[in-house]
């Protein structure tokens, strides 16, 4: 009836939401979503399988939905570099979804989705499902090259969950991304 069923067990009142990406508008579409579910949801299911990632921001907007506290993510830079570290944290609000969570992700869930599941999972927020994320953490900027033919793309830093751990998987590495549970 040209509406969203969002219950994946109405019965029961389980509810499934899926982030494809992370736009500027993923966290104000979330909110919705959970506000046109209204009060009788008993838990939810966020799929962020074959997530490529996306914004920062808007990862760190969808755990702050699930989060009233704590860090998210933080970044430490590889080398001497003018960037300093940075710490994003979760801000108390009464908008919180409180409800049992199940996060779903796969190999191909990577950048702001492993950040998502990685703080949610570390939180202890919410059951994670599926096979260990990609392993896409890097942070890069780009910079214009003297004559400003062409921009110089580079890896200034990493991310890092609040556990400490790196999400970035390189070469030999035996430790990346996110482990289900």
């Amino acid at each position: 009836q040209g509406g969203w069923d969002y219950y994946v067990d109405p019965k029961n009142k389980i509810a499934y939401v899926r982030i494809t990406n992370f736009t500027d508008t993923s966290a104000a579409e979330l909110n919705k979503a959970i506000d046109d579910m209204g009060d009788n949801i008993n838990g939810m299911i966020l799929d962020l399988r074959d997530n490529p990632g996306g914004l920062l921001v808007a990862a760190i907007d969808v755990c702050d939905k699930f989060l009233d506290s704590g860090v998210i993510v933080s970044t430490h830079p590889d080398r001497e570099t003018q960037n300093a570290p940075t710490v994003n944290s979760a801000k108390p609000d009464r908008n919180e979804f409180h409800k049992p969570l199940v996060v779903l992700v796969n190999q191909y869930s990577a950048s702001a989705s492993e950040i998502v599941s990685g703080a949610l999972k570390d939180d202890h927020r919410a059951i994670l499902v599926g096979e260990r994320t990609f392993g896409k953490g890097s942070v890069q900027m780009t910079f214009p090259l003297a004559d400003g033919s062409a921009r110089l793309k580079l890896t200034t830093s990493h991310y890092y969950l609040p556990s400490g751990r790196c999400i970035h998987r390189e070469e030999n590495s035996t430790t990346w991304g996110v482990d289900p549970d």
